[in-house]
């Protein structure tokens, strides 16, 4: 089975999708088989790659309606070993008609597990907020990234998170774990950055990850241009940061 890895901040903002799109291309690279997940209603994910939303006969909304396995929705990207299910604002659509539907907190997860292909790991990007989509993103998952940018707000709100992870651990999935805090966007110019990531270090002892993503123009370029950071600029120090995360994450998860 695959490993599936939820990377999830009820806030906007905190460089998840960036850390889910670049964390997926970066394992891919070093040979297993990735699915990227957009689980997200804004689809930033799939635009971020370069995919037209309006080309796309079937979206991650169909998958959790159960009008079309996940199988169907897959695209292959350019880059080896990497895969896509994309998502286009129509899912924000399907959380109305879920909130009724049976399996509710479920259908990401068994979906993954009636899905034929076979990956070695899922990389789930949640939207930002702690909704019903969110909820299915974390019941699917082994493990949680939580992406926080390190600047004065960011810790607000991440005990409600640690509130929800629980009750699914407690209720829906025993396996659950954290796999670990990533500080994002952190201006190392600043004092305010260093206090804010010492802060961030005592709330969560042991889980903060080594790596720390830096703010960089590059990084932010790069979605625009509908690629990965490894395939804009691998040079620039974005990049030399997503691969450093991606070894430590391999190491942690054991994947």
């Amino acid at each position: 089975m695959a490993t599936v890895i939820s990377v999830t901040n009820q806030k906007g903002g905190v460089g998840k999708t960036t850390t889910a799109v670049n964390l997926a291309y970066y394992i891919a690279k070093t040979g297993r088989r990735t699915l990227l997940i957009d689980f997200d209603p804004q689809g930033n994910a799939t635009s971020g790659l370069g995919i037209d939303k309006q080309d796309l006969q079937l979206t991650m909304a169909d998958v959790v309606m159960g009008q079309a396995s996940l199988d169907q929705v897959i695209i292959q990207m350019s880059y080896k070993n990497f895969f896509l299910a994309p998502s286009t604002p129509h899912l924000a659509d399907t959380e109305v008609q879920l909130a009724q539907a049976e399996k509710r907190f479920s259908r990401l997860k068994n979906a993954i597990e009636s899905s034929t292909a076979e990956y070695d790991v899922i990389i789930v990007d949640n939207p930002p907020s702690l909704s019903l989509l969110t909820v299915n993103g974390i019941v699917a998952a082994k493990y949680v990234l939580i992406p926080v940018q390190v600047e004065f707000y960011a810790l607000e709100g991440l005990g409600q998170l640690l509130e929800t992870m629980k009750l699914i651990r407690k209720g829906m999935n025993p396996t659950l774990e954290l796999l670990g805090v990533l500080p994002t966007m952190m201006d190392t110019r600043t004092t305010l950055g260093g206090q804010v990531y010492q802060e961030i270090r005592k709330h969560f002892p042991g889980k903060v990850l080594e790596t720390i993503i830096p703010r960089n123009v590059r990084l932010a370029e790069a979605p625009s241009h509908g690629l990965p950071i490894g395939a804009y600029d691998k040079f620039s120090k974005g990049a030399r940061a997503y691969k450093a995360l991606t070894k430590e994450v391999i190491i942690r998860a054991n994947v």
